[in-house]
């Protein structure tokens, strides 16, 4: 397993993608670990790594050229709790997290998939939810962000039908970090819909 190549600091590579990630090899410290699915442009990430020298991050995101201006973001930001992956989201959380492992996880702005034939293909479904349960430590934290609202819907409808999860208020301060979407979306007058689950 690589940490780092020449180009990209913290893009992991050569991981073992059929074992589950060796969080003490990837990170210099032993820190509670949050992820990030669908990083965008590091915009939220890496602001929120600056704010969270504490914490260890992952940051999940599938085109390589968005995980290359991430790390670069970070090196200027001089951070070192930040990981990036290239990999898709369902098989990371259910297949490559070790069980009870994470203390959050962030899902801004999912693919809504708006044609309702597609929706089969949306993040949020009942067997991701069962992934997300069984890689948080008891009382881990689901952060949910979307500008889509039948999508926003079902993600309601969905963490509802899971009894692990209950719903709380989403912490202010955690607001005010917006990713790169977000920002564009309040430019245009778009709202923000928004939905916190721990697992109890």
């Amino acid at each position: 397993m690589t940490v780092s190549s020449t180009d990209d600091q913290f893009i992991l590579r050569s991981l073992p993608i059929i074992e589950r990630l060796p969080l003490e090899k990837i990170f210099n410290s032993d820190q509670p670990l949050e992820v990030e699915i669908g990083a965008g442009d590091g915009s939220f990430l890496v602001a929120y790594a600056k704010a969270h020298p504490e914490l260890n991050l992952i940051g999940l995101e599938r085109l390589l050229g968005r995980l290359r201006k991430i790390d670069r973001k970070a090196r200027r930001a001089g951070l070192q709790n930040i990981r990036l992956l290239r990999l898709e989201a369902s098989y990371f959380v259910q297949y490559m997290l070790p069980p009870g492992s994470v203390n959050a996880f962030h899902i801004y702005f999912p693919d809504p998939w708006p044609k309702r034939r597609h929706w089969k293909n949306r993040l949020i479904e009942d067997t991701f939810t069962r992934s997300l349960q069984q890689a948080l430590r008891p009382g881990g934290i689901v952060y949910l962000r979307t500008d889509d609202q039948p999508y926003f819907t079902q993600m309601l409808e969905v963490f509802a039908r899971n009894s692990t999860f209950e719903k709380m208020e989403t912490p202010a301060q955690l607001l005010t970090i917006v990713t790169d979407f977000e920002r564009n979306f309040h430019l245009r007058g778009v709202a923000t819909n928004h939905a916190t689950y721990r697992k109890v």
